[in-house]
């Protein structure tokens, strides 16, 4: 578990010294949907049996003949399936059933008696083609194959160098459409890695460097953000999707530094005041809550984004940390081990009003659901692991959604709140996986060197 103890004026887990930084930005800041056309009237495509419905989601069609276009539509409509697959909305049809159905010839050129017979109830047909300026134009239609009508109908300009951009665009709107849900196939994770096999410099033990890095919600397209060579964990995203705030040993000891990580800047809100460590931005991005020793014991705090206002939210001669923000912005949740063990507590932002949630041996790491759910997930010893339970505020009950296979922690929600990313060590080392709130439809993220402390994007 991440629950730190020591020395009263020491609480994370090993004084590291540090090395210079320089923060990199590798990719574009985020993108807003390419240019698109939007239907008008919104039909729900159902099952007649009153299951989920069945997509099928075959290869795009190619609108043009140059190698780029012909393997974007390969790429488009695999992206799109899993995407859609993941939030378990539809059933989706497997990709190597549609073999005996000759693909369309364009997007108006479908033969719905033949996925009719393959039972499915939607089905997406779009094609590619490059545009005379290089870009990369997609058009996408949904049909209901009863009634052979597109219910579903957009058209996309963009860059050509990311084709997954326009699948995970395609489906976050066809769940907008479809189910009035808010995808997650364009949101991002971040997280700890000491996949670069470095040692951490100037310490007599040989550690391995720890650097934060991002990708995107289902483990494409990682990339490094920190570079100094020392111990960087718990990243957090900043609500904006722009910043990521997160625990260093650069200078020696722990303390909080802001990566701004498509400017390419760095900031210390933190600077020269106490030990600090676990930063968790409030909703609406203003505040940053933390825990420090500024004051001789592990407190935590509330400062504003710069570092200004920095006011004592606990006092209690115990170890308060791990703090996380309710939706709305009133409480936070946290660990304390004021009852003899650490346990997972709530109060006001103000630091009044503190009840106790969880009752089973050693809890940590809590994690509020943002809305319509109220709930929190946290990390629970059970047996020789750990396990992830869930708290519902509304229900008064518990459930736990992992089940002793390995040691699972650090759990941190999706930002419609369906989706769970958790470290595991079902597979052998530390990695990052993603679950359903329900404990269903787990898979796994990272495989390369072990991963650590996960957060999804707002």
């Amino acid at each position: 578990m991440t629950f730190f103890r020591s020395s009263r004026t020491v609480l994370l887990l090993l004084a590291l010294a540090g090395a210079s930084t320089v923060v990199r930005s590798q990719q574009p800041a985020p993108s807003t949907p390419p240019p698109q056309q939007q239907s008008d009237v919104r039909i729900e495509i159902t099952n007649e049996s009153g299951q989920p419905p069945k997509y099928a989601v075959p290869d795009f069609v190619a609108a043009s003949s140059d190698a780029d276009t012909i393997a974007a539509t390969k790429i488009v409509g695999e992206v799109l399936w899993n995407d859609l697959d993941f939030e378990r909305e539809f059933y989706l049809i497997p990709r190597d059933t549609y073999g005996s159905i000759p693909p369309a010839k364009s997007i108006t050129d479908v033969p719905f008696d033949r996925w009719k017979e393959l039972g499915a109830d939607g089905l997406v047909i779009g094609s590619v083609q490059k545009t005379p300026d290089g870009n990369m134009r997609v058009v996408v239609r949904l049909f209901s194959v009863r009634s052979q009508q597109s219910v579903f109908s957009r058209e996309y300009t963009g860059p050509a160098s990311n084709p997954r951009f326009f699948a995970h665009t395609i489906s976050d709107e066809i769940h907008q459409n479809q189910r009035a849900l808010r995808g997650v196939a364009r949101t991002r994770l971040t997280f700890s890695s000491d996949r670069d096999r470095e040692r951490v410099t100037n310490t007599v033990e040989n550690r391995q460097v720890k650097e934060v890095y991002i990708s995107d919600y289902d483990g494409a397209n990682q990339r490094r953000v920190t570079v100094n060579r020392t111990l960087n964990i718990t990243p957090t995203w900043s609500p904006d999707g722009r910043s990521i705030a997160y625990t260093s040993y650069r200078r020696g000891f722990p303390d909080i530094f802001i990566s701004l990580i498509f400017e390419g800047t760095l900031q210390n809100p933190t600077a020269s005041k106490g030990q600090n460590w676990l930063p968790a931005w409030s909703p609406d991005g203003t505040q940053i809550a933390f825990t420090s020793n500024r004051d001789g014991n592990a407190e935590l705090y509330v400062m504003n984004r710069d570092g200004s206002n920095v006011r004592r939210v606990t006092n209690n001669p115990a170890i308060d940390t791990t703090p996380t923000w309710s939706p709305t912005g009133q409480q936070i949740a946290f660990t304390s081990d004021r009852s003899g063990g650490p346990q997972v507590y709530v109060m006001g932002a103000d630091g009044l009003n503190i009840r106790r949630i969880s009752t089973d041996s050693n809890c940590d790491r809590a994690t509020w659901s943002p809305a319509p759910f109220n709930e929190l997930a946290f990390v629970c010893r059970t047996g020789g692991g750990n396990d992830i339970k869930v708290y519902d505020f509304e229900r008064t009950e518990m459930r736990q959604i992992t089940n002793g296979e390995g040691s699972n922690e650090s759990p941190a929600y999706s930002p419609n709140g369906k989706h769970i990313a958790f470290t595991s060590t079902r597979s052998g080392k530390t990695q990052i996986y993603t679950v359903g709130r329900d404990g269903k439809g787990i898979r796994q993220v990272t495989k390369v060197g072990n991963n650590f402390f996960p957060d999804w994007s707002r």
